[in-house]
């Protein structure tokens, strides 16, 4: 019996946020609409001013994803962040 309310415990860690509500989508946060809105303009516009935006776009989307691997609601929400942090960071080495 102990080790199934250990694995209810691990369950709830990974969906639910301290408060006991399952947290798997939130309203964006500054970093995350910032990159989404950086990232829109980022298409419309070209030449210099478009790598700008895209490039303050990927550093908007990697705050998100730090504060989220650090500071998420659950174990989901961090490694969310920790794999969109991976992606990012590949992104970019791979841009420069």
């Amino acid at each position: 019996m102990a080790g199934n309310r250990h694995q209810q415990d691990l369950w709830d860690r990974i969906w639910k946020d301290k408060n006991g509500h399952v947290v798997i989508w939130r309203t964006p946060n500054v970093a995350l609409s910032g990159w989404a809105i950086l990232t829109v303009l980022s298409l419309l516009v070209s030449g210099r001013t478009a790598d700008v935006l895209s490039w303050i776009g990927s550093v908007s989307l990697i705050i998100w994803s730090l504060l989220e691997v650090f500071k998420g609601d659950n174990y989901f929400r961090r490694a969310l962040g920790l794999v969109v942090l991976i992606f990012s960071i590949a992104s970019l080495i791979k841009t420069l």
